[in-house]
């Protein structure tokens, strides 16, 4: 019997890559404010696009906890889910919308298999370096002593802090800044260790794949001394069916 996917399932399955392609543009219009700081009607289209964006994010929040069989439990493992939404309007907070982009295209594609997962690290890895570019650069410029006035500073900041190297020469000022550094170190040690699990189950697998092939020959090999063992079993059987009952000495 065939149990029908529940509607949540459906509606998460459906709506992956439709809000994967809403923070692309939402990704699109957040780089442009930033780094071109456009006015006028310019600046209204980018806050129009982003709002749109986080509209779609809000709905399919609500969507989704109304599709919840137990909508508590669904809640309280998805505060991260309510972060995003909730994020946009406290406006302190709104420089940390790289957990709005990043959360949304890891839902899209982070059911990929094993085999991709470097490329998916890979790709998280550079995406998080650009947002949180963005993100401390909006924060740091012009605040009085601010070191990180440009997007060539903010992102040799961004390498050094997910790399967790750290060397000091630029550090943010504001704590929305400092915030965001928290965040993108904890990002950097999570896709070290993302890599160093994915180099791990690797060659766990190929041990388990070579030990398997090699009990497969042994195996073979048994089967084939066996069928041996029964031939000769089998041709000494039949010789000693084909010898005369009277053969033997004669006194």
């Amino acid at each position: 019997m065939v149990t029908a996917e529940p509607k949540l399932a459906v509606w998460e399955r459906r709506t992956e890559w439709p809000l994967a392609a809403m923070a692309v543009v939402f990704l699109a219009a957040y780089t442009v404010d930033v780094l071109d700081q456009p006015a006028g009607v310019a600046a209204a289209a980018v806050r129009v696009s982003m709002a749109v964006a986080w509209l779609m994010f809000a709905v399919d929040y609500v969507v989704r906890l109304n599709l919840a069989g137990n909508r508590w439990s669904w809640f309280y493992r998805h505060l991260f889910d309510l972060a995003i939404v909730v994020l946009p309007l406290l406006r302190p907070l709104r420089l940390l919308r790289l957990v709005t982009l990043v959360a949304v295209l890891q839902r899209a594609v982070g059911h990929a298999i094993r085999g991709r997962v470097v490329m998916y690290t890979v790709s998280g890895a550079v995406l998080l370096v650009f947002v949180s570019s963005l993100a401390v650069l909006e924060s740091e410029r012009g605040q009085p002593g601010g070191q990180i006035t440009n997007f060539a500073e903010a992102l040799w900041w961004s390498m050094e802090t997910i790399t967790t190297v750290g060397y000091g020469d630029l550090t943010p000022v504001t704590s929305t800044g400092r915030v965001i550094a928290v965040l993108l170190m904890i990002g950097g040690i999570s896709l070290v260790g993302s890599i160093t699990a994915t180099l791990a189950s690797w060659i766990v697998q190929r041990v388990a794949d070579e030990d398997t092939a090699g009990r497969v020959v042994t195996t073979a090999h048994i089967d084939r001394l066996l069928e041996e063992i029964h031939q000769l079993r089998s041709e000494v059987q039949r010789l000693g069916d084909a010898s005369p009952a009277g053969d033997g000495p004669h006194g």
